[in-house]
């Protein structure tokens, strides 16, 4: 473990190679997340609607939260917000485990530390008593486990198993996702998103259109990010296994420039769609990266 100097006074946080040995998805998300979710409120991060729906009068013991105190301001009397629904939402994992989340430049691969972050909040969001389920992508729908109360560890085994070797498009399975979410729920999409954003957006679009709160992580490994290599050699595309040949030194500003264009055009266009998004790298400690994301969306839960 290691103390970093932009944490939180006091806050201790494991870097991702260390769990990389514990072996144990459960064990894991129980440490990671128990670990630093006593340092957050008590406040719902997952299954909260924001569907206003009407007020009632406050009574001892309601979330003081709750209290609408523009409407007190105007009447002077105590009312609470109610929704349309409060709690046991669906909150489904969609994981892209194609090819290109095989690659490591070192540490743990992209797909070992989207695994991660998928137990951890599917084990938040249980531990809400949230109904969990699953999706495995490539450029097709792998696997499918519909959201219970009882498929935690379902979820669990699907990570576990899950292997990277196919091609991926993010547009045909996204697509076909849309008719298994009638019934509105959380959807947290985990991918490196090697796609034209456009494509991105229109495959995620029907989704969106459903009601569901999209969360959004975006994996990457520092190198994608920094293409900090040295010798000239042949580069591999892991999805279409073509070589190609560079000169590191002589492409690093233009690669940086677009992943970085990449970057900010999914940032941009998720904010435009109220879709949580949040960029990791797979050395970016993972506890550290989830009290970061889930300070952020239980402040804008309290502000909802």
């Amino acid at each position: 473990m290691a103390v970093s100097s932009n944490a939180i006074a006091g806050a201790r946080f494991v870097d991702p190679t260390v769990l990389s040995r514990i072996g144990n998805l459960e064990l894991l998300a129980r440490n990671i997340v128990d670990g630093f979710i006593n340092g957050l409120h008590r406040a719902p991060f997952f299954g909260a609607s924001i569907d206003f729906a009407e007020h009632r009068g406050y009574v001892a013991g309601d979330d003081i939260r709750r209290v609408d105190w523009r409407l007190y301001a105007r009447t002077d009397r105590y009312y609470v917000k109610q929704y349309e629904a409060d709690t046991n939402t669906n909150f489904t994992v969609l994981f892209d485990i194609s090819r290109s989340m095989s690659f490591s430049s070192g540490g743990v691969t992209k797909l070992e530390y989207g695994s991660y972050l998928a137990a951890c909040l599917a084990y938040l969001a249980q531990r809400q008593r949230d109904r969990v389920g699953i999706i495995t992508f490539d450029n097709e729908i792998v696997t499918h486990v519909p959201p219970s109360a009882k498929h935690f560890n379902m979820v669990l085994h699907t990570l576990d198993r899950a292997k990277a070797e196919r091609p991926g498009k993010l547009s045909t399975p996204l697509h076909r996702m849309a008719e298994h979410f009638k019934r509105r729920g959380i959807l947290l999409l985990i991918s490196d998103f090697y796609d034209e954003p456009a494509e991105i957006f229109d495959a995620i679009k029907p989704l969106a259109f459903l009601g569901n709160d999209i969360i959004v992580f975006h994996v990457l490994d520092p190198q994608e990010i920094d293409f900090d290599y040295d010798n000239a050699s042949s580069f591999e595309d892991l999805e279409s296994r073509e070589q190609v040949p560079v000169v590191p030194d002589a492409f690093r500003t233009q690669y940086r420039a677009l992943v970085q264009a990449h970057i900010n055009t999914l940032q941009q266009k998720f904010s435009e769609q109220r879709i949580d998004y949040a960029l990791l790298n797979t050395t970016e400690p993972l506890d550290r990266a989830l009290f970061s994301y889930l300070s952020s969306r239980e402040r804008l839960m309290r502000v909802r």
